[in-house]
C-alpha cells in the first residue's frame, strides 16, 4: 500500500531524512517511534506529499508521489491524515466540518456527504454532539471528531501524525481505542506515537528512526521482545520507557 523508496529531504542544508525506505502492506499497522527531532513526522508527512522531499520516491497504492504528472490533491483525497493538533474549522459545526471536504474534493452532494460524515462520527461515538461546535467538546472529542473526518473520505489509507501528544492525560485513551477498534477493522495505519502500549497492543510492526534515518525496521515481538537484539540507539530507547 506503501512503498518509500530511499527518500532523502533537507531543510536548505540540514538534512533531515536519510535514505529512507520501508513498506506498509494492506491492512498493516506501522508505529513509526523514536526520540524527538528523529524525522518521525517528516517522513509521515512525506507520504502523502505534505512535505516536499528531494531524493527517492514514495508509491502510494500504485501512484508515484514523485512523478510530475500525479495529481497530488487526488492522492491525498485518499490518504487519511489526523494531526495533532485536529486542525478543526472552530467556526463550522461538527457536521459541517465533516461534510465540507467531502463536497469540495470529492464532489459530493451535501447530502449524501452528511450521511456518510454522521455514520463516521457514530462510528467514534460522538453522533450526539453533531451540532455542537469544536471548542464545545474536549480535546479528545475533538481528535476523535478530525479521525472522523478523515474516515468520511473513503481513505485506504490512515496516517497519524502524535494524535494524543496535545491531549490531556485522561483523554488519550478515547482516541487510542478509536484507533484499536479501526486496525482491528483492517485499516491500512501509519502511526507516529510515543504510545508504546498502543504500539504493543496494535501494530505489526515497529520502524525506529534516530537522526534521520530508520534504524530498526522489524516486527512487534521482535522490538520489544528482544530488545537485546536493537541497535545500541533503539535499545537506550528502549530501557528508558520499559522500565516505567
Amino acid at each position: 500500500m506503501i512503498d518509500i523508496r530511499n527518500v532523502s529531504k533537507w531543510y536548505g542544508p540540514f538534512q533531515v531524512l536519510t535514505d529512507c525506505s520501508a513498506t506498509v502492506k494492506k491492512g498493516e499497522v506501522v508505529v513509526v517511534c523514536g526520540p524527538s527531532g528523529s524525522g518521525k513526522s517528516t517522513l509521515i508527512k512525506t507520504v502523502n506529499a505534505l512535505e516536499p522531499f528531494q531524493k527517492g520516491d514514495i508509491v502510494v497504492d500504485g501512484t508515484s508521489i514523485a512523478d510530475s504528472k500525479t495529481n497530488l490533491p487526488k492522492l491525498r483525497s485518499r490518504v487519511g491524515m489526523v494531526f495533532q493538533h485536529f486542525e478543526l474549522f472552530p467556526h463550522l459545526t461538527v457536521r459541517e466540518n465533516l461534510t465540507l471536504a467531502q463536497v469540495k474534493v470529492l464532489a459530493r452532494g451535501k447530502e449524501e456527504a452528511q450521511v456518510r460524515g454522521l455514520k463516521m462520527l457514530d462510528r467514534v461515538g460522538l453522533m450526539a454532539h453533531k451540532d455542537k461546535y469544536p471548542g464545545q467538546l474536549s480535546g479528545g472529542q475533538q481528535q476523535r471528531v478530525a479521525i472522523a473526518r478523515a474516515l468520511s473520505m473513503d481513505p485506504i489509507v490512515m496516517l497519524f501524525d502524535e494524535p494524543t501528544s496535545a491531549l490531556d492525560p485522561e483523554m488519550v485513551g478515547e482516541v487510542l481505542d478509536v484507533m484499536v477498534k479501526l486496525a482491528g477493522e483492517g485499516m491500512t495505519m501509519m502511526c507516529v506515537t510515543h504510545e508504546m502500549g498502543f504500539a504493543r497492543k496494535v501494530s505489526h510492526r515497529i520502524i525506529f528512526m534516530d537522526e534521520g534515518k530508520i534504524v530498526e525496521d522489524c516486527s512487534r515481538d521482535d522490538f520489544f521482545g528482544r530488545p537485546e537484539a536493537r541497535v545500541p540507539r533503539a535499545k537506550e530507547f528502549l530501557s528508558k520507557i520499559l522500565q516505567h
